[in-house]
Order: C-alpha cells, then sequence, then structure tokens
C-alpha cells in the first residue's frame, strides 16, 4: 500500500510498503481522509523534537472498518465509519485512573511517537475509534481532531456564555476556539500580527479581531469588555510575548489555558497570578472530546469546512508539505483523500 512517509527531517515521500496486519484488539481501516497538520510541518522541518525517524504520518484520520473484533467494547462492525483518537495511553498511570488520558505519562501520539495513518490502511486500537454519522462529509471528519484540541482549551478554561475569550493565534487551532467560543454564546477577540488572517477569522464570525502589530491588545481588549478584561484567555501560538501577554489580557478572578507549545521557557510575574488570583492551566491535546466536535460539525454549530484551503491525493501529499512549509501564510487547513 501506499504512505506518507518522512524518512528524516526535509525528506518526504509517497512511498510503498507493507499492509498492515491488526493485532489483538485492533481493527482494520480502510483510511478515506488524513489531514495535514502544523505538528506534520514542524516534523518535516525537524523542529519536533518528539518526533522520531523514520516515521509515517498521519493524526488526523477518518476511514471504514473492513475487520474489528467481535467483542469489541463499543459494539463497532465492519462497514461502520470511524474517526481515529490518535493519542494512545496506558491506562493505569495516576493520569489515566482520573480520566486525564491526554495526560499518560506514557503517551503515544499517532505519526509522533508511532507510526500514523496518512496511508490507504491503518490499524488501530478498536476501543479508541469514534464512530460517526455515516452521511458525514469524509472530509470534515478529518477535521474533528483539530476541533477537539480547540474545545479542550475551552474545555479547560470553563468557558461559559456571556464571557469573553481572548485568544492569542489565528491559525487553525485559535480560528476553531473562537469558533467554538462564538457557538458556546461567548464573545471571541482573536489576536494575531497577520491581518490577512484576522479579515479570514472576521468573515467566519468570530466578534472581535485585533491585530496585535498594529494596536495595543490590553487597551482593545479593556475597551471591548468595558475594563473587565477577558475572563477567559487561550494562547494557541506558543510564542513566548503571546505567553506572557497572556497574564496582562485576562481578568481578575479570570483563567488562562496554554495550548501553544513554547521552544523555550518564558519568564513570567507571577506576583499577577497573586494579584489577580487567576488560573492558569495546560491544555494537551484532548481527552473524550471527539463525539462533541462531531456533533458541533454536523449541527454546522462550527462550520470547520470554512477553514479548509484545499483537497490533495496521497500522491500529491509530499509536494503539498514542501509548499506548506516555503508558504505557511497560503494555507489553513489542506486534507488528504485517499483512493
Amino acid at each position: 500500500m501506499k504512505a506518507i512517509k518522512f524518512e528524516k527531517p526535509w525528506d518526504v515521500a509517497c512511498v510503498g510498503i507493507e499492509k498492515p496486519v491488526p493485532g489483538p484488539g485492533q481493527a482494520l481501516i480502510k483510511v478515506k481522509t488524513a489531514g495535514i497538520c502544523g505538528s506534520d510541518i514542524g516534523a518535516f522541518r525537524g523542529t519536533n523534537g518528539l518526533v522520531s525517524y523514520p516515521r509515517v504520518i498521519g493524526h488526523e484520520l477518518a476511514g471504514v472498518i473492513e475487520s474489528v473484533p467481535e467483542d469489541n467494547p463499543k459494539g463497532l462492525k465492519v462497514g461502520d465509519h470511524v474517526i481515529v483518537d490518535p493519542y494512545l495511553y496506558c491506562g493505569h498511570c495516576y493520569p489515566c485512573s482520573i480520566g486525564r488520558t491526554n495526560c499518560c505519562t506514557d503517551l503515544h501520539v499517532l505519526g509522533v511517537h508511532v507510526d500514523g495513518g496518512m496511508a490507504e490502511y491503518f490499524c488501530h486500537p478498536a476501543d479508541m475509534l469514534v464512530k460517526m454519522p455515516e452521511n458525514m462529509d469524509w472530509i470534515l471528519a478529518a477535521m474533528a481532531e483539530p476541533l477537539t484540541i480547540s474545545l479542550h482549551g475551552v474545555h479547560r478554561g470553563g468557558l461559559k456564555a456571556g464571557e469573553y475569550c481572548a485568544i492569542y493565534g489565528a491559525g487553525p487551532i485559535g480560528l476553531l476556539a473562537g469558533l467554538v467560543a462564538e457557538a458556546y454564546g461567548a464573545h471571541a477577540i482573536l489576536i494575531d500580527i497577520v491581518q490577512e488572517r484576522l479579515d479570514f477569522a472576521k468573515e467566519l464570525g468570530i466578534e472581535y479581531i485585533v491585530n496585535s502589530g498594529r494596536e495595543d491588545p490590553v487597551s482593545v481588549v479593556s475597551e471591548i469588555t468595558g475594563g473587565n478584561m477577558a475572563q477567559l484567555v487561550m494562547e494557541c501560538t506558543g510564542a513566548n510575548a503571546c505567553i506572557r501577554g497572556s497574564l496582562d489580557l485576562v481578568s481578575n478572578a479570570g483563567r488562562i489555558t496554554f495550548t501553544g507549545w513554547p521552544k523555550k521557557e518564558t519568564s513570567l510575574p507571577t506576583d499577577v497570578f497573586t494579584r489577580k488570583e487567576i488560573d492558569i492551566r495546560g491544555a494537551r491535546t484532548s481527552a473524550g472530546e471527539f463525539e462533541e466536535a462531531i456533533e458541533l460539525i454536523t449541527s454546522g454549530r462550527v462550520d470547520v469546512r470554512k477553514i479548509l484551503t484545499k483537497t490533495v491525493s496521497l500522491e500529491e501529499a509530499p509536494a503539498t508539505i514542501i509548499d506548506i512549509e516555503k508558504n505557511p501564510g497560503s494555507y489553513m487547513k489542506v486534507v488528504v483523500e485517499m483512493p
């Protein structure tokens, strides 16, 4: 079968590999669609320190079950349409014991620590497959996983209707977080330095946009919120300046969630933690958010198709990855369609 493989950084190709054989408890999936993620571009560059090589990439996956153990816990059957939960956890460490499986001390992510599923076929534990409606568009199904990342940040921040949610970063995760905030009845304030992305966000229905390269986010957020500042700030870039800036945008008694992965430490004024009595929480990947993501997509409450740049074939994926790396501003979300 064909698969997209990074032999080493800067070396991507559509290669021929053996079709996988499912192990105990695993289902064999005919992959229909796979999203290209920003973390895949980091792996291509060699800047994602968690990735080992060679590596078949792909963790935003949807497909059809071709075989599955009859005694699988979810009652899945051959022919079912499913989305892959790509975060493999041990099930017995402390975080797993309290349902925080995304914090597993031995977490393995598809396409990062183990081979992913940007391929014609893929094997995965049957209990980590999420059944999707049979009439759900395959392209939209591949975009459920990035939506779960945004949802997890929103959940970790406890966002409520009527609150203001300031979001650093108008990439796919930040945009989706803004759309989720609006769907929750909150007021999204999206902050970025690229005006084209902010204009795009406004077209999508994001209520407020702020170009932090041209105006002071603190002043703008203060004006928008009547001086109260944002009850929730979501940092979705990993940029040190944005991480630091989150403390200035959050309200007294507010919350901050850090979804972006910084490359180096950020110096923070801890006295602000105490003075404002803020809650600061990490938000890593997702845990149990796929069902809500599917509902938000299929109901139309979050229109993920609006951030789709284009679809490509498996054979076109390597050239597309190379071009995304060279011209990131030209892309938002790309989905690979399988034959």
